[in-house]
């Protein structure tokens, strides 16, 4: 008997792939990793592994210092799922780097003696097959018992943990958590929340009053030399639920560039336009990544408007961040956009822009536009801009530079001057990931 019963029976590992004479194991825990790891055997052992999220990431690029000749297989259109595929981009590409193979939109059909079939008719000789396909919520006793589950597939609970039967509470993996963008019930596993949870639940049975904040869903992975990061929900997220969002990607360095060693980070930004509120973020980079993530996780945490961002003072010296520090000038251009001040198109809607016959204007250097530009552009560089304006055509025009600052400059000159004109977001870097993350 009990007075207060609690369940942390975590998730366990979603199996993908049909019954196989290949030798097939799931990552999950430590136990996990060290049967993989004596499976291996001989350098250059042929494996396929399913799943391109964190954990699969992980393990590729272990396998890879193993010496194994690695294929990558992932049903959906880009590895890191929950980023956005401009995003996810580099960091298919580090992958692909480092001699792995990877199939998108795709899974295994079937495996015929050594080979693994994908859906898409690829053939693949594999000695090993890693299942990182993720996980799925451990509810078969909670289910027994009468629990209530959730239209999640998750344990369902209160605020303050407790399930259908108050005597019994559940945190960890297996429980639904509340989302804070959408407000709904969601799966959100981190460890981290598993963590708080488990101390908020000691406090509710010892009668303090507690309850469990929304779940952000931050996480982080680094893969190889890159290292990615999300909080809050992805543009496909927000698209798909018919959400008001609008975008920002800014291209800034990790620290001051006359500093040795910055890196430059891929930020992305998803803000509310009524209320400014952050609705999710992404970053991609070398270094410096955790520590913006977590400043914007904790601004959403406190419910800090997008164009905040610019206002928050942060540690500053030329080895840390810039005087501009990156989070700030995320913020700076959430506000010109919102505001109006420089209103911008996306990667992905550039295309019809340019079919409803607007003229693409690419301010870069001459050099610049000659290693590699965008079909259908034209060059007239930022300094020869004020000169020029008058040979551009009446009509809509779509200015653009390498990252956004010079397209930005133009935008505002352009306007001045009466003409009807936006600014590509993030210029043609952002442009380039993600059309060739969608080849």
């Amino acid at each position: 008997s009990y007075d207060t019963l609690v369940l942390a029976p975590g998730a366990r590992p979603r199996r993908d792939e049909p019954d196989s004479p290949i030798r097939t194991l799931s990552l999950r825990t430590v136990a996990d990793a060290d049967e993989i790891h004596a499976a291996l055997g001989r350098t250059g052992i042929p494996v396929v592994v399913i799943g391109g999220g964190y954990t699969g990431l992980e393990a590729v690029e272990n396998l890879v210092a193993r010496g194994a000749q690695v294929t990558l297989v992932q049903r959906g259109p880009h590895l890191l799922s929950p980023l956005d595929a401009e995003m996810a981009g580099p960091v298919a590409a580090v992958v692909r780097a480092h001699g792995v193979d990877v199939h998108l939109n795709c899974r295994i059909d079937r495996i015929e003696g050594g080979e693994v079939v994908l859906t898409d008719g690829t053939r693949i000789r594999s000695e090993l097959v890693v299942d990182a396909s993720g996980v799925v919520p451990e509810t078969a006793l909670a289910a027994d018992a009468g629990l209530r589950i959730g239209e999640t597939g998750g344990i369902r609970v209160d605020e303050t943990c407790r399930t259908s039967d108050p005597d019994v509470l559940a945190v960890g993996d297996a429980v639904e958590k509340s989302d804070l963008v959408g407000g709904d019930a969601a799966l959100v596993t981190m460890a981290g929340l598993a963590n708080r949870h488990g101390r908020m639940v000691a406090d509710v049975i010892a009668g303090r009053r507690e309850s469990a904040r929304p779940a952000l869903g931050t996480g982080i992975v680094k893969v190889f030399d890159v290292v990615a990061a999300k909080v809050g929900w992805s543009e496909k997220q927000l698209r798909s639920a018919g959400r008001d969002h609008y975008v920002v990607h800014v291209h800034p360095g990790s620290h001051a560039g006359y500093y040795p060693g910055a890196e430059t980070l891929s930020m992305k930004l998803l803000a509310d336009p009524g209320s400014d509120r952050i609705l999710g973020a992404q970053i991609v980079g070398r270094d410096g990544v955790d520590k913006r993530i977590d400043v914007i996780a904790t601004a959403m945490h406190a419910g800090l408007p997008a164009a905040e961002l610019a206002q928050v003072e942060l540690a500053y010296a030329p080895q840390f961040g810039s005087a501009k520090d990156a989070v700030n000038i995320l913020g700076y251009v959430a506000e010109n956009t919102r505001t109006g001040t420089t209103p911008s198109v996306q990667w992905h809607e550039l295309g019809d822009a340019l079919a409803a016959g607007a003229t693409l204007v690419d301010v870069r250097s001459p050099e610049e536009f000659a290693a590699g530009a965008i079909p259908g552009s034209v060059n007239v560089p930022l300094d020869e801009l004020r000169d020029r304006a008058g040979e551009l055509p009446e009509g809509p025009i779509v200015v653009h530079c390498q990252v956004g600052l010079r397209g930005h400059i133009a935008t505002r000159l352009l306007a001045q001057r009466g003409f009807d004109v936006r600014n590509l977001d993030g210029g043609y870097r952002t442009w380039i990931a993600g059309t060739a993350a969608a080849a």
